[in-house]
């Protein structure tokens, strides 16, 4: 969960204590921290997973749900599977009460933070590869960029092609190619990328390098079979990220797609094409309503609809 301002600092520090404390030997009103530890494990299969979802020791969270089972006569709310756990019938029936809970929680959380006024803290924006490597290159003073992040403000950015459930804060804010159909969020479109092939400069690469097989939907990897098709041209190589695709075209292995704003200002590389109009990939902002407000969270929005209107064409390809 990331951190806005010192009193969510301090208040996460008093949760992590409480996680970590030794369990009373009984307790009178329940604990919401064993009730996010329920759902943590419901939601992640397992107790490890649990536990990295929730940065807690997987002992912890074994006491905790241990707490919570207890809270319900000691009954037992998951099947122990060689493959993990498993909701069982009644753990089932407590999911939907629990995650009640969660969203009251959540919704104080956000409205806490949110009437902060302190611009200083950690904001963390769960976006992709390509986005996420615009960004952190504008924080540093060298780029043309004249608007710069606020001092007080850390940016953490999280290379995550899933979208981020910015409803239980696993993120303050997204930068997503493609806004969510429902939910109670703060959508603007911040830009778009240009994309075209490039290949090390005077080399011979006529194969192409390409997504992995399991990424074949992706519509670079998409177009990109359509060439091999109509060329006849190998593929050279199928790699997972971008940065892989940078290496290799880098390198002269073959011929690629790549993002204008990274192969233009690349001095080994060449472009080849112009850019290519379907594989423009548009971004757009994206924050829960509840966290608009906050000043430092507010202020990355800004910030970032700054670089993309100044730095726009750079990310059409025409610099």
């Amino acid at each position: 969960m990331a951190v806005l301002d010192g009193t969510t600092v301090a208040a996460r520090d008093t949760r992590h204590e409480a996680m970590t404390r030794p369990l009373a030997p009984s307790r009178g009103a329940m604990d919401w921290d064993d009730v996010r530890v329920f759902l943590a494990v419901a939601r992640q299969g397992s107790m490890r997973a649990a536990g990295r979802a929730l940065g807690l020791s997987q002992p912890t969270i074994a006491r905790r749900l241990a707490a919570f089972e207890a809270s319900f006569g000691g009954q037992s709310l998951f099947d122990r599977l060689p493959d993990g756990l498993r909701l069982n019938g009644l753990g089932e029936q407590l999911v939907p009460a629990a995650e009640s809970i969660e969203d009251a929680v959540l919704t104080l959380e956000r409205r806490s933070v949110a009437a902060s006024p302190v611009l200083s803290g950690t904001v963390r924006v769960s976006t992709g590869e390509c986005a996420a490597g615009f960004l952190a290159r504008c924080l540093s003073r060298s780029t043309t960029t004249m608007t710069p992040l606020p001092s007080g403000i850390t940016l953490e950015l999280v290379d995550s092609r899933q979208t981020a459930n910015l409803t239980r804060r696993e993120a303050d804010m997204a930068l997503r190619h493609q806004p969510p159909e429902s939910g109670d969020f703060y959508i603007s479109k911040a830009g778009t990328f240009a994309c075209a092939v490039y290949r090390r400069r005077s080399a011979d690469a006529g194969a192409w390098v390409t997504y992995t097989e399991e990424q074949s939907h992706y519509e670079p990897a998409r177009w990109v079979r359509r060439q091999v098709e109509k060329t006849g041209k190998p593929v050279a190589l199928r790699a997972s990220s971008m940065l892989m695709h940078l290496e290799a075209i880098r390198a002269g292995t073959g011929r690629g797609v790549l993002p204008c704003y990274v192969g233009d200002g690349h001095p080994l590389l060449e472009r080849l094409t112009p850019p290519v109009p379907e594989l423009a990939a548009e971004y757009w902002i994206i924050v829960h309503r509840d966290l608009r407000r906050a000043a430092c969270v507010r202020a990355v929005i800004d910030w970032m609809k700054t670089l993309f209107a100044e730095q726009r064409d750079l990310l059409a390809g025409l610099v």
